[in-house]
């Protein structure tokens, strides 16, 4: 039953082959034997998850389901859920129980889907191994001495070891593609504004975006199709029409222009990851598709852009976590001033201090104009390559990470090594574009080696039709960690 796909399992539970119920409870089974050890889960309700399966069985009973009504998914612990502690995988938030839900809790709920528990990530989706969160480190479940990638590795690690059906994750500069690659899933981080970011904890607010972690292309379409909509609650949210994301699953690939940047094939690039993904383009070619070279000139920039922007916002976004209203509390101080000072001193990983300190640095007198500004002017010219890119391609494709999974420790004490992890999915959020990443094969030590997928704004079903066209001719998403 966990080898199976969404519609698969909505199938089952619609022809009474097994009950949400029991469907849950083999998912909480599991996550009691493997969870102990990879440690992808922070938070589990057994009662509150086995309430919601009990009202899904019913809903189905009076025919009153959705396509994912029954089945159960991990929610990353960034997302708040009514009466579920909401972390963040910080200290910070430790006793945190939420309020409300964020949108897309909400639009799960409403489909009447099963919420098995949060999952573990980086400290307020601040690395790109899962190595900050102060629960502790996740493990990556095709090795348990490497990293799972992060910051939505506790979902990456979830999937791939079948703890769920299927999890949400966010996407800040690569934190669903590179864990998504890094555990041999599929995961989509769709176009800015296309999933409300209400209720969900702000690391960027410019970059940050929601997005499905799955086995497969088919089953992130089947959960865009519940995350996606307008919400008024968000700003940023963008009022489009509805639409179906598995419409175009089935289409042929013939005549398919796929852009290769000549950027993302050069140095830095691992031998093993390089030559899995120059197969799975060989593919595409057997498939129909054409190949043209492109170049993304700035992409280079993308990196020490990122670091001045993502942590700009962060200090400002982070400076409500003071101690005054909820979360944590430093337990003696003499003043307020000293409350704060203790509190956020006490309450922040060193990952965390270490971007509220470069972030308030860039937005300091003297330092916006030479730093801020210059970083928005080049992420300008960032998104200006893409626009110029898709004159000549359909899609763009390359390696989602310069690597496959790293030792967990390995790159602890070079934060700039760390940070190269997302060399090739950080442009993607400057520009506000869709990205997604595919199992593609295996590369050194027969870790999983992901391909990237960049679309044009809004392109999401193209891009979803192009990775299930591969998977259909490919089971490279079908396998599974030994021991799992």
């Amino acid at each position: 039953m966990i080898e199976l796909s969404l519609k698969q399992l909505s199938s089952q539970l619609a022809g009474r082959k097994i009950s949400s119920v029991e469907l849950t409870q083999l998912y909480l089974d599991r996550i009691q034997q493997l969870n102990p050890e990879i440690n992808a889960y922070i938070t589990l309700n057994h009662a509150l998850a086995l309430a919601q399966a009990k009202a899904a069985d019913q809903r189905i009973a009076n025919n009153e389901a959705s396509p994912l009504t029954g089945i159960p998914f991990a929610q990353k612990d960034i997302f708040c859920a009514k009466g579920w502690r909401t972390t963040c995988g910080s200290k910070m938030l430790e006793n945190f129980i939420a309020p409300y839900d964020a949108h897309v809790i909400g639009k799960f709920n409403q489909a009447g889907a099963i919420n098995l528990g949060k999952t573990n990530m980086d400290e307020f989706a601040m690395g790109s191994s899962n190595e900050t969160s102060y629960f502790g480190k996740v493990q990556n479940p095709w090795d348990r001495t490497r990293v799972p990638g992060g910051s939505s590795g506790g979902t990456a690690a979830a999937v791939a070891a079948r703890l769920c059906a299927a999890a949400t994750g966010t996407d800040t500069g690569g934190s669903i593609r590179q864990p998504a690659a890094l555990c041999g899933i599929s995961g989509l981080k769709p176009t800015y504004g296309v999933v409300s970011r209400y209720g969900m904890i702000a690391f960027a607010s410019s970059l940050d975006q929601a997005g499905p972690m799955g086995r497969s292309a088919e089953d992130l379409a089947l959960m865009m199709n519940v995350m996606a909509g307008f919400d008024e609650r968000d700003s940023t949210s963008l009022q489009r029409e509805a639409e179906d994301y598995t419409r175009s699953l089935a289409q042929p690939l013939q005549g398919l222009r796929i852009g290769l940047p000549k950027e993302f094939f050069g140095e830095g690039l691992g031998a093993d990851v390089g030559k899995a993904v120059e197969e799975a383009i060989n593919q595409y070619k057997k498939l129909g598709a054409t190949v043209v070279e492109i170049s993304l000139p700035n992409s280079k920039l993308s990196v020490p852009a990122y670091y001045v922007l993502a942590p700009a916002e962060a200090s400002s976004n982070l400076s409500r976590f003071d101690g005054v209203r909820y979360g944590y509390r430093a337990a003696e101080y003499s003043d307020l001033a000293d409350m704060y000072e203790k509190t956020r001193a006490q309450g922040f990983g060193a990952e965390v201090k270490r971007r509220i300190m470069i972030g308030t640095y860039v937005l300091s007198h003297g330092y916006y104009d030479a730093y801020y500004l210059k970083a928005q002017k080049i992420r300008r010219l960032i998104a200006q390559d893409f626009v110029e890119a898709y004159k000549h391609c359909d899609v763009i494709m390359g390696p989602t990470s310069p690597s496959t999974a790293f030792k967990l420790g390995e790159k602890g004490d070079d934060p700039v090594q760390m940070y190269l992890s997302d060399i090739y999915t950080i442009a993607v959020n400057l520009a506000g574009l869709p990205g997604m990443s595919i199992p593609c094969g295996f590369g050194a030590n027969n870790m999983p080696v992901g391909l990237q997928i960049i679309g044009n704004y809004f392109d999401e079903a193209r891009m979803l039709n192009v990775a299930h066209q591969y998977q259909l001719a490919t089971d490279w998403h079908q396998r599974a960690p030994q021991g799992i």
